[in-house]
């Protein structure tokens, strides 16, 4: 049993995998049965464990549990402000596709 760290190029992020190594008799060589057990974090270097589909675990969810309203309103805010210059966009042309008629 070795615990195997495999780099990503594409995403820069490394895996961590745990590989369990069995003699194949019909190709008569070794083989590696690799489990994911979770992601390397870069910056301190530590595994955050992952459910196996590149999830997150249930620890990080829970760790956010008091949410910062502040920030979320201001998201809201700006999709809110995005979403009316689009409608007032779209009734102008909704207009001048009426009056080219």
């Amino acid at each position: 049993m070795a615990i195997i760290h495999q780099h990503d190029k594409r995403s820069g992020i490394t895996y961590v995998y745990d590989s369990k190594s069995y003699w194949d008799k019909e190709k008569k060589m070794t083989r590696a049965k690799r489990k994911l057990i979770g992601r390397l974090d870069g910056e301190t270097g530590e595994i955050i464990p992952t459910d196996g589909r590149g999830r997150k675990g249930k620890a990080e969810v829970e760790k956010h549990d008091s949410p910062d309203y502040e920030t979320l309103y201001k998201k809201l805010l700006s999709k809110n402000t995005a979403q009316e210059t689009l409608i007032v966009a779209l009734q102008k042309e909704l207009k001048e596709l009426k009056g080219s008629k």
